[in-house]
């Protein structure tokens, strides 16, 4: 087929205002990149999936690294978000952690593949890029590490260290669980992940005295 009847035969694709045609647009682009990577998608491609010409998709986006950092920003908001919505979710600490595993299984789960961009990117040599996905491990890694310091006697640095240790377990667990084919059932396999966690991080003291530390360090799973 000739590039004239592709582009007669495409759906034409009608007028929205600006706001949900950019999210179009990601979506497109989310599509494309997933299933390519960063280097073998082409705007061409993107512009096509998106059902416009390219002039349209170049009046919201300058070129396609732009329209890749769009697309990282919003996921990495959306893990930053759900983290934080997993911690405020609840007082009690083993079920904060049991909520924060299962945040990061549902950001991997998630159809769209939005994970691969964050976690599992071609582009990590690009510094923009980079600079994205270790703040939004960081940033993760502080919301939680901030509930660890609050609750015990461990130094900010300590506390810190803990955090990454456990976003870290849950982000590279979840990964793996999604690419050997989910043979747990995700709701399960957060729970396995987060029972290892607690009997971890329940073993340091909290504010409340050794007693509330060890009733916690024993609870079972």
């Amino acid at each position: 087929m000739t590039a004239i009847e592709q582009a007669e035969t495409r759906p034409r694709s009608t007028r929205l205002p600006r706001r949900a045609r950019r999210n179009q647009l990601l979506g497109a682009a989310q599509e494309v990149f997933v299933a390519q990577g960063y280097h073998s998608a082409a705007m061409d491609d993107i512009a096509d999936r998106a059902g416009v010409s390219k002039p349209v998709l170049y009046q919201h986006f300058p070129g396609k690294l732009e329209l890749y950092l769009a697309l990282l920003d919003q996921h990495c908001d959306a893990l930053l978000k759900a983290v934080r919505a997993a911690l405020a979710s609840t007082s009690d600490n083993k079920q904060r952690v049991a909520a924060t595993m299962d945040a990061y299984f549902a950001f991997v789960e998630d159809e769209g593949g939005a994970f691969r961009l964050v976690f599992e990117s071609d582009l990590t040599n690009e510094p923009a890029v980079r600079e994205r996905v270790d703040k939004v491990s960081l940033d993760c890694a502080q919301a939680v590490s901030e509930v660890i310091a609050e609750d015990t006697d461990l130094p900010v640095e300590q506390a810190m260290l803990l955090a990454v240790g456990l976003c870290g377990m849950a982000q590279i667990t979840a990964r793996y669980w999604l690419g050997s084919g989910q043979p747990v059932p995700r709701d399960a396999a957060a729970r396995l992940i987060a029972s290892l966690s607690w009997r971890g991080i329940a073993g340091f003291p909290l504010h409340g005295g050794p007693d509330q530390a060890q009733d916690q360090a024993q609870d079972p799973a």
